[in-house]
């Protein structure tokens, strides 16, 4: 069966998406728990360096801890709002017909699982349903996203 290249070509920014979130997952724990206090760290002295208050290192470092794990979830639910949109971008690409919040839905909600899944191999990380469903809203809300702006093209 010859597959059409065309087709094919709609869903490589999901297959790249997909992979850069295969990479972040396969991380061991500390790995990953540097890079999310590190980009917490940045957030709070671009604040400090924005807003008009000296802030010290040591606050700094406080907030950093202190706010990890809800800056590691929004990662979650951000990271999938693109997987969501670009998955039923490819299916719209693809003239898809179907239902396609739910098919769209459902490709995310897998790949989801599987990706916790394969946390519970990598050193110090596990498989969490509460991640699940964190992406699978996440996911949900890039193909709303997806749909409010192909309405909003639509009628301009």
């Amino acid at each position: 069966m010859l597959v059409n290249k065309k087709k094919l070509i709609g869903w490589i920014p999901s297959l790249i998406w997909m992979g850069i979130i295969f990479m972040f997952s396969s991380q061991a724990a500390s790995q990953s728990n540097d890079l999310s206090t590190g980009f917490t760290k940045f957030v709070f002295e671009m604040f400090g360096k924005v807003l008009p208050f000296n802030v010290e290192i040591s606050t700094v470092n406080d907030f950093a801890v202190r706010f990890n794990h809800i800056v590691r979830k929004s990662a979650h639910f951000c990271i999938y709002l693109i997987l969501g949109l670009l998955v039923s971008c490819a299916l719209t690409k693809n003239k898809y017909k179907g239902k396609l919040i739910l098919v769209s839905l459902i490709i995310c909600v897998l790949y989801a699982a599987g990706d916790e899944f394969h946390q519970s191999f990598v050193p110090g990380r596990g498989c969490q349903l509460k991640d699940v469903f964190i992406d699978s809203v996440g996911a949900y809300a890039g193909i709303l996203l997806n749909k409010v702006l192909r309405r909003v093209i639509k009628s301009t």
